[in-house]
């Protein structure tokens, strides 16, 4: 059973997550995910959301956010580098995970994403289900883009 916390359609993001993070600490659970899915680079308000959500967090806990990860589409293309450059900017990413990776996209654009950035890959998605999420292994990962 995972809990979950959400408010109306429509709330303000920083609100919620906040609300999150009380009740987690309430209920001394040490995991909060927030999914701000959704979010491009080329959308100042929705960029301009996640700044406020870091500093709201950080109001609550200093050290808040942990972990700050990038969930790239395997689809995305060499735009994924420009992507990633602009959240890094913004809110300081802290690792990067590739989705989609059951279709016909390989994903090689994540190598340069993690070079120039220096931000680890964490995790692969290879499908819809909780299995399908997977710790990165870089010589999987080369195996199957020559496969």
């Amino acid at each position: 059973q995972i809990p979950v916390i959400a408010q109306q359609q429509g709330s303000d993001s920083a609100s919620v997550i906040f609300d999150a993070l009380q009740a987690a600490q309430a209920r001394n659970i040490d995991v909060l995910i927030a999914d701000t899915a959704g979010r491009l680079h080329t959308q100042s308000n929705l960029m301009e959301e996640l700044v406020k959500i870091k500093r709201v967090l950080g109001k609550l806990d200093a050290d808040a956010p942990h972990e700050v990860m990038l969930v790239v589409d395997a689809g995305t293309g060499q735009n994924a580098l420009n992507q990633a450059q602009q959240f890094d900017a913004a809110i300081g990413l802290t690792g990067i995970s590739l989705s989609k990776l059951d279709g016909t996209a390989k994903g090689g654009i994540i190598f340069a994403i993690a070079k120039q950035l220096g931000i680890p890959i964490r995790f692969i998605g290879i499908g819809e289900t909780i299995e399908d999420l997977r710790p990165f292994d870089a010589g999987e990962f080369v195996d199957a883009l020559f496969d």
